[in-house]
């Protein structure tokens, strides 16, 4: 496991990447860390039917994602994917839009429930609802790539309790026996929703897995970025090179209940829960930056500032966006004699 508290300036440096980069994954960290809490309040005021937070793993999303290719690599994201897929190339008015089930929703158009992430104009395939069924898409995607020659690499997303699930074997196996481009990231926090990891995982390890599938298994510190970026970049150039795919733990923390609909208290100590703010990965990056003399106060007050201004505006736009026509219900579902109904196209996007 990286050591999250090795000197950042060299380790960026060493790294390739520069103090605005560094910079600029905190930012994308702290803008997720804002949407997410946002939809809290929105969800408790009845705007939102439910959201599945995804404060804690910020860290592993933004440094993983980091290195793949807008516009040319593919990702299929699970329900916890806000950094991600923000880190990809959505919006905060995107990821809200959806939970709003707006009519120009970029994912679904208002049809899916909640934390279904998706938008084709970024290469982001819809979250399924099925648990782990995402994973077989990714390696679609990549068989796809290779298929055609295609230079592009495919990631998707999912927790330790989905790793236990039959598609998630299926998928790893395909994509080992074939070589495939595509990289697998397990967001380790845990639970299972309510079921802790010695329940739900043989042996504790999911990255162990990795050998039996043909590829590299490596465990990283969820807490630590650039640990994070350092796996995601390697596994997005073994990748290229065709040396198939890689598997990622990340081992992260669940800062909230499994969803507004989950109340941890239940199930979990809150000394547990209340020490685990001492590794919320936005405190540890920052402290890094700091340390390293990237980030000041200043710069500091400047991003929080940006982000708090950019989901504001992102919220009003969001709820002013109009709602689904019931016309267009069966728009995609039913057929009838003369084709497809017509679009009742929603004013906006």
């Amino acid at each position: 496991m990286t050591n999250a508290k090795t000197p950042t300036r060299s380790r960026h440096a060493e790294l390739g990447l520069s103090d605005d980069e560094v910079l600029a994954m905190y930012r994308q960290m702290l803008l997720a860390r804002a949407v997410d809490e946002r939809m809290w309040l929105m969800q408790r005021a009845g705007k939102i039917a439910f959201i599945i937070s995804g404060q804690g793993h910020e860290g592993a999303q933004v440094g993983v994602t980091w290195p793949m290719r807008k516009g040319q690599d593919w990702m299929a994201p699970f329900y916890r994917s806000i950094a991600a897929t923000l880190t990809f190339g959505m919006s905060a008015e995107d990821i809200i839009t959806a939970h709003l089930a707006k009519a120009d929703d970029v994912s679904s158009g208002g049809r899916q429930m909640p934390g279904h992430y998706g938008g084709a104009p970024y290469n982001i395939v819809s979250v399924s609802s099925p648990v782990g069924t995402q994973v077989l898409h990714a390696v679609g995607l990549a068989m796809g790539a290779w298929v055609r020659g295609e230079d592009s690499v495919a990631i998707t997303y999912f927790g330790e309790g989905t790793a236990n699930q039959g598609e998630v074997h299926e998928a790893m196996n395909f994509a080992g026996v074939h070589r495939l481009p595509v990289i697998f990231v397990c967001e380790n926090n845990g639970y299972a929703i309510s079921v802790p990891l010695d329940q739900q995982v043989g042996g504790g390890s999911v990255a162990a897995r990795g050998t039996g599938y043909g590829m590299p298994g490596i465990t990283v510190d969820g807490g630590d970025v650039l640990g994070c970026y350092a796996a995601g970049r390697e596994a997005h150039e073994r990748a290229r090179r065709g040396e198939g795919p890689t598997l990622i733990e990340a081992k992260v923390v669940r800062l909230t209940s499994h969803s507004s609909d989950d109340d941890q208290r239940r199930y979990r100590d809150p000394d547990e829960v209340a020490a685990l703010k001492e590794q919320d990965p936005i405190g540890v990056f920052g402290r890094q930056l700091r340390e390293s003399g990237v980030l000041t106060d200043g710069i500091e007050d400047r991003l929080r500032d940006e982000t708090k201004a950019e989901v504001n505006e992102a919220s009003k736009r969001a709820e002013a966006r109009p709602d689904p026509d019931t016309r267009n219900a069966e728009r995609f579902v039913y057929a009838d004699a003369d084709g497809a109904p017509d679009v009742i196209a929603p004013e906006g996007r």
